[in-house]
């Protein structure tokens, strides 16, 4: 294992990794320096972006919910209307590309809820590359819709039956992959994590999310929110929403991790609220873990958020005071997908939902007419069995 100082957030961060690994993932920070300085390719991106993802995705306004919520004034950025369904699109066509720039053929990627196996199948067809997806068996029984998506999409699914079967598992097995066959494989990361220089490379792919919002926020609005929200597994959304606002200093932020059942059930996968500062998949940063460092199970109703770590990003802007990290419980997180579908005529994500959930349990603490900016992650078409089930809808 060994430590380096590029790509630190703070104290947090870092490339901890065996030695085999070295090497590529320097190939991928010189790879990528050269890319993000490169006219051509920021152009081929911005235009796939346009024209095949359909950004600028709108921003929303959420009339009825806000009422509901006793008068505030809230909007939705829509990435669940991006090609795909959810913000996954906007960072794997950026490593497609890139891998394509290294004369990568093959790439792999892990998913948990699946639309990072999606988005990554999707961009590996439209570039002519052949795609292997790692999964926890748990997620595909509860994400069987995504893994049909990306078998349709010429994506081979690799079933991960070791370990809790989630993602945690999945990105074991994608890293052993990447260092058996490193020399013709990307491998697409998911989120802001990993090591350097992963969790900087997916926030930049995914900051066009901040970068739009605040744009169209000034436009119709003539002025910022008050409050930015949005859900926290690895942290990639957040991360894409929050980067264009942290030097606003009036804007508050909002992080929500899933609270699960409770923290003190033990059965949550929120880092923030019962986990501790150590290193897991190459990075420093805050995860679940025992007193001896084996990482501690989680639970989440959102497969997309059922991971022991958070991005290194996240861990130094909650130790900067810059973010607020709460957390929704299972509970919360299907009152808010049910709300935002009864009030407004949209299904979100699981993910997603938990955003929405946190915001429904705090409205009352908020200022009536507050501005509140909630980034919508995801479409929740590959949750409605198990929100369906869960809220006693019938078929």
């Amino acid at each position: 294992m060994k430590p380096e100082k590029p790509g630190r957030f703070g104290r947090f961060g870092g490339r901890f990794v065996p030695e085999t690994l070295m090497g590529p993932l320097i190939e991928l920070e010189e790879a990528y320096e050269t890319c993000r300085k490169d006219p051509a390719f920021q152009q081929e991106l911005d235009r796939l972006l346009r024209d095949y993802v359909g950004r600028p995705t709108p921003l929303t306004p959420a009339a009825r919910l806000g009422e509901e919520l006793g008068g505030l004034r809230i909007h939705l950025k829509r990435e669940d209307l991006c090609h795909t369904g959810a913000h996954k699109i906007n960072n794997t066509l950026g490593q497609a590309l890139l891998a394509r720039r290294m004369g990568k053929r093959r790439v792999i990627a892990e998913t948990g809820a699946g639309q990072h196996g999606v988005a990554s199948a999707t961009a590996a067809a439209l570039l002519d590359l052949e795609c292997v997806v790692y999964m926890g068996s748990e997620d595909m029984a509860r994400q069987s819709l995504n893994v049909t998506r990306m078998r349709l999409l010429g994506a081979r699914v690799v079933e991960v039956a070791a370990g809790s079967r989630t993602l945690k598992d999945a990105i074991n097995e994608a890293m052993r992959d990447w260092v058996t066959n490193c020399a013709g494989t990307h491998y697409i990361l998911g989120s802001v994590l990993g090591a350097h220089p992963y969790p900087a490379l997916v926030r930049d792919f995914q900051s066009v999310i901040g970068r739009e919002a605040r744009a169209q926020y000034l436009k119709t609005e003539g002025r910022l929110p008050d409050l930015l929200v949005a859900c926290v597994g690895g942290g990639s959304n957040s991360l894409g929403l929050f980067t264009a606002f942290l030097a606003d200093e009036a804007v508050e932020m909002v992080g929500v991790e899933a609270g699960g059942e409770g923290i003190a059930a033990g059965r949550h996968a929120a880092r923030f609220a019962g986990g501790s500062p150590g290193v897991l998949h190459g990075t420093y940063t805050f995860l679940l873990q025992d007193a001896a460092g084996n990482i501690a199970p989680t639970h989440s109703v959102s497969a997309g958020l059922d991971y022991p770590a958070v991005g290194p990003e996240h861990a130094d802007l909650r130790e900067q005071g810059r973010v607020r990290y709460e957390i929704a419980s299972d509970v919360e997180a299907l009152d808010g997908f049910r709300r935002l579908a009864r009030c407004e005529g949209i299904l979100p994500a699981l993910e997603s939902a938990h955003a929405l959930g946190w915001l429904a349990a705090h409205a009352s603490r908020l200022p009536q007419g507050c501005r509140v900016l909630v980034n919508l992650s995801g479409r929740g078409d590959k949750d409605v069995d198990q929100a369906a089930a869960r809220l006693g809808v019938e078929p």
